[in-house]
């Protein structure tokens, strides 16, 4: 069933290469479909093109369709096209001519809009709520081990005193900002397209506004026109936001393979979290991490991967378009995935408290002595000259008591003010209003 065919029969093979994976993607969209139908016809009830003895039949119908996609027995069957076309089908086989009329005054354009942009939504609520464990837990850990010291590194050469408390800290305050950027591409998102129909609008008087509040969407995209030019652009803005937070997991999982590595030793993975060589009975390997890594930094390649699918096209609509749903909707997951193996790995990692001793590493207070030497009231340049004489001669001995008491130093984390920006950019999501919205129209 195609919701355009006429009278001439497609040809098999043009018909598999147009649909390609649609089937398959859609239905990550199949419950956003019916949501997007139930606020259509609630809305059509309203301007008279459903009579009030007709809505209740469609709703208790599409709650039904809603009810199976929940249990996971929808199917997109082989010879429908897509989502649309399978619950208009599913409506008619029940209600006859009936079911028919839920497609007045939009698209399948301005259908795959909603859909796409109701589905970003709830996701991204899935990944807000990952990251923000993530970030609990590293929080968590950096407070635990604030007092312990590590090598900080430039250029990979010892640099100066870290503490894990630091480390940890750093890749929490690294993802509240990534839920910064997640905000802005989710208020993006969170704009009405339907009723722009095929990108110019509808002659019937469709109340836009009613849509928008029955979606529980802060506001609709006003012009109809550019409801159509958002498509694409809303993945690619979110796309760059779930990059970020990719390449944080990736730059984490890469500190922790090279930490945990003989000739570091700075951290140990849980033997769980490990696997082993065929070969050489002795290795316990950070797959996980070295997974992480890979698969983030492919996430990051999201937004150039849509951005070589739209890039160019003129206004309007486009079948390439429909490309950009293969790479984006299922992004998701892997990052969630990411996000879960991460937290857990952090969670389980034991830290070595006896890194210090290694005399390897005593250049690290190269930078305490020369501080000390200026508060006694050497000027800096000669205190660095004379540390750096005593480095070279091999007279050095480091102080291995430090003082760093200024905000965000190793005395001082602020972790209480990175948790609390966590909460602040969290609750600016309001997601709330989705549940309400949802349960408006669900409930029977």
């Amino acid at each position: 069933m195609k919701l355009w065919q006429k009278n001439v029969q497609v040809n098999r093979d043009i018909d598999t290469f147009t649909v390609g994976k649609d089937r398959e993607m859609d239905l990550y969209l199949a419950e956003y479909d019916v949501l997007g139908s139930m606020a259509h016809i609630t809305m059509l009830e309203s301007i008279g093109l459903l009579s009030p003895d007709e809505l209740p039949v469609l709703l208790t119908e599409l709650r039904a369709i809603y009810a199976q996609i929940q249990t996971g027995d929808f199917t997109i069957e082989p010879d429908v096209e897509d989502i649309h076309s399978q619950v208009e089908l599913m409506l008619t086989r029940k209600l006859g001519d009936l079911g028919k009329k839920i497609h007045s005054g939009r698209s399948r354009n301005d259908q795959v809009l909603v859909d796409i942009k109701l589905f970003t939504r709830d996701e991204i609520r899935q990944v807000v709520e990952d990251v923000s464990a993530l970030i609990l837990t590293l929080i968590d850990r950096s407070n635990h081990y604030k007092d312990l010291l590590m090598p900080g590194y430039t250029h990979l050469q010892v640099a100066m005193p870290s503490s894990f408390g630091l480390w940890f800290g750093a890749y929490a305050e690294s993802l509240v900002d990534d839920l910064q950027l997640l905000q802005a591409a989710y208020k993006i998102c969170n704009r009405n397209p339907l009723g722009s129909a095929a990108g110019y609008g509808s002659s019937f008087p469709l109340n836009r506004q009613m849509t928008t509040d029955l979606l529980g969407f802060d506001s609709m995209n006003y012009n109809v026109v550019y409801a159509q030019m958002g498509r694409g652009k809303m993945e690619r803005s979110v796309g760059f936001a779930l990059a970020g937070i990719a390449a944080t997991l990736s730059k984490l999982a890469f500190d922790a393979c090279l930490f945990n590595s003989q000739n570091f030793g700075f951290i140990t993975l849980p033997d769980e979290f490990t696997t082993g060589s065929s070969i050489m009975p002795h290795k316990k390997n950070p797959d996980v991490f070295e997974l992480i890594r890979a698969k983030c930094n492919r996430l990051q390649s999201i937004p150039q991967q849509i951005t070589l699918v739209i890039n160019n096209l003129p206004s309007g609509y486009f079948r390439d378009m429909q490309i950009v749903k293969e790479i984006f909707l299922p992004a998701f997951s892997e990052l969630r995935n990411c996000l879960d193996m991460t937290r857990r790995m952090i969670n389980e990692i034991k830290v070595n408290d006896h890194i210090l001793e290694d005399e390897k590493y005593a250049c690290l207070f190269s930078v305490e002595k020369v501080n000390e030497l200026v508060l006694k009231g050497m000027p800096f340049r000669d205190a660095y000259k004379q540390v750096g004489m005593e480095i070279e001669n091999g007279t050095f001995i480091p102080n291995l008591q430090i003082s760093h008491t200024h905000e965000g130093s190793i005395g001082n984390l602020c972790n209480d003010h990175i948790e609390a920006k966590m909460h602040e950019i969290v609750a600016g999501f309001h997601f709330e209003k989705i549940d309400k919205a949802k349960e408006g129209l669900v409930a029977s």
